[in-house]
């Protein structure tokens, strides 16, 4: 038997780095970008093992779940971490930032998420970039939920390690990832002892055996099917244009935000300032006296394909996610989570106004 897709030949190394460019141009950055072969996590964890270590001074800022987890792992690397937590329904401040510089001027590493899916709020990079460039720290950004659907300015924002996921607003795969490198990054990170060699979170072995050598041939096979997919979904985007799909994307957050507004019930927006929510997925904050979960639960019986889930872990019982991203930045998902919602909250004897919300929703997401 054959299969179109097993029956490809091989990725050249020329078109390898011709994806590669094209995910710079996205970045807007003339860094080296490295595209890595895994989920997102592995450039996430590999940046951070490359360029923290003993002797670092990090500020670890803390929006969502993901902050804890660099958290964790540059305390594994040695680091001395500085927790900036804030509480999820809100974004840190660049006046937070400068604070933290001021009570510990040694800080040399920050760690910050663009926009946390998990928790539906953004953080204001554009503001906060000049001040840890201000101070000289090495800036490490998570892009993932945020490439796509709002801007990711590499260089104008002066970040030094910003990593991306194609799964989310740029509606393709999830099996690669990718992570511009700054001069002064690479520089970290070549004198860190510590920072891993020989192995699959290697950034410098990538540097040494790929961007070093021209880029002309590979370090290792690379994932073929999900390669094609991200270089696929790159030409999409182009030929939207980017502004065109940030836009959706807002048009979603705005829409989902005034429709919940607009149903009632005791439904609110989990992210307090409308500045402060992430485009990429609106949270919900469940009503009193009944479980998140539950209420999703009953919400996909209607409608098994909706992109709507309950929040992870403590936030299991109190938190409504709407994954408005991708394919699902669209007017009928936001309808269509809308009438599901409001019918699960209906049949709990609140009250709501399915009509209201709906037509919130078309108003503020045209």
């Amino acid at each position: 038997m054959t299969h179109p897709f097993l029956d490809l030949a091989p990725l050249s190394a020329a078109r390898f780095a011709s994806i590669e460019d094209r995910v710079a141009r996205l970045l807007h950055t003339e860094q080296d970008v490295v595209i890595m072969q895994g989920e997102a996590l592995l450039p996430l964890e590999g940046a951070i093992r490359a360029a923290a270590g003993p002797g670092t001074t990090a500020l670890n800022v803390i929006t969502g779940p993901y902050g804890q987890t660099f958290g964790n792992w540059l305390r594994d690397c040695g680091a001395d971490v500085i927790d900036l937590a804030v509480p999820f329904h809100t974004a840190v401040t660049a006046e937070q930032i400068r604070a933290a510089f001021a009570e510990r001027p040694e800080i040399d590493f920050v760690s910050l998420v663009h926009a946390e899916a998990a928790t539906g709020n953004t953080n204001p990079v554009a503001e906060i970039g000049p001040v840890v460039r201000e101070h000289g720290a090495l800036f490490y950004l998570d892009a993932v939920a945020s490439v796509g659907a709002e801007p990711v300015l590499v260089d104008a924002w002066g970040v030094d390690l910003c990593v991306i996921g194609a799964q989310k607003a740029m509606g393709g795969p999830a099996g690669v990832s990718a992570v511009s490198v700054s001069e002064r990054a690479w520089a970290r990170m070549a004198a860190n002892p510590r920072a891993p060699r020989r192995s699959y979170l290697s950034l410098l072995d990538w540097k040494e055996r790929w961007v070093d050598g021209g880029r002309t041939a590979l370090p290792h096979a690379p994932a073929q099917l999900e390669m094609l997919a991200l270089e696929a979904c790159l030409e999409r985007i182009e030929a939207q244009g980017l502004d065109a799909v940030m836009a959706r994307h807002a048009r979603a957050a705005a829409a989902t935000r005034a429709g919940t507004l607009a149903l009632g019930g005791g439904l609110e927006p989990y992210v307090h300032d409308a500045a402060d929510a992430a485009p990429v997925a609106t949270t919900l904050r469940a009503p009193a006296g009944t479980d998140a979960a539950e209420l999703v639960a009953r919400a996909l019986e209607s409608d098994p394909g909706l992109p709507v889930s309950a929040g992870g872990g403590a936030l299991a019982k109190e938190m409504i996610r709407v994954n408005h991203y991708g394919p699902d930045a669209t007017p009928a998902t936001v309808r269509g989570a809308l009438v599901a919602l409001g019918q699960a909250l209906a049949e709990r004897g609140l009250t709501v106004d399915v009509t209201a919300a709906l037509g919130a929703a078309d108003a503020a997401g045209r």
